[in-house]
């Protein structure tokens, strides 16, 4: 697994979003996108993580970023997580995983001693041109939001 790192070029794609329409990264240009991949919706830890950036949508826009997050998930399953939870940005399927490839966050887990690959809850700031501005990587999933604003807001 090779991560992504600052200064890189964010790879391009295009994913159908919860209402199966094709998003591509090039929709974005001009804007700061804040890529984030999480594993599973409606999953306790992605709930809350969702739920921060959701009540944070006001002062990311301010600062020009558009939210997107990118999960394993079926398009049929995030309509619903976006209904639940009331969320207010775009959700992407990766089904085959081919994005969290690209970004080199598909591998490798350990959860209560099985091993199994999956994608690894990292987000990605891509600027304005489509380079990679910085990656959050350590946080827990309930100040996740909070730490992004702390580095959009220095």
């Amino acid at each position: 697994m090779q991560i992504l790192k600052a200064s890189d070029i964010a790879p391009q794609f295009s994913l159908p979003n919860q209402d199966n329409q094709t998003v591509s990264l090039s929709d974005y240009v001009g804007k700061k996108i804040l890529l984030y991949f999480y594993p599973k919706a409606m999953t306790p830890g992605c709930t809350i993580q969702a739920q921060g950036l959701r009540d944070s949508q006001a002062a990311l826009a301010k600062l020009n970023v558009e939210v997107i997050g990118v999960s394993p998930d079926a398009v049929k399953r995030l309509p619903k997580f976006i209904e639940k939870e009331n969320l207010n940005f775009t959700l992407l399927s990766d089904e085959d995983h081919a994005l969290a490839d690209a970004f080199g966050v598909w591998g490798l887990k350990k959860f209560m001693g099985k091993e199994y690959d999956g994608i690894h809850r990292i987000t990605f700031l891509i600027n304005e041109n489509g380079e990679i501005e910085h990656v959050f990587d350590k946080f827990k999933t309930k100040d996740h939001h909070e730490v992004v604003l702390a580095y959009l807001q220095k």
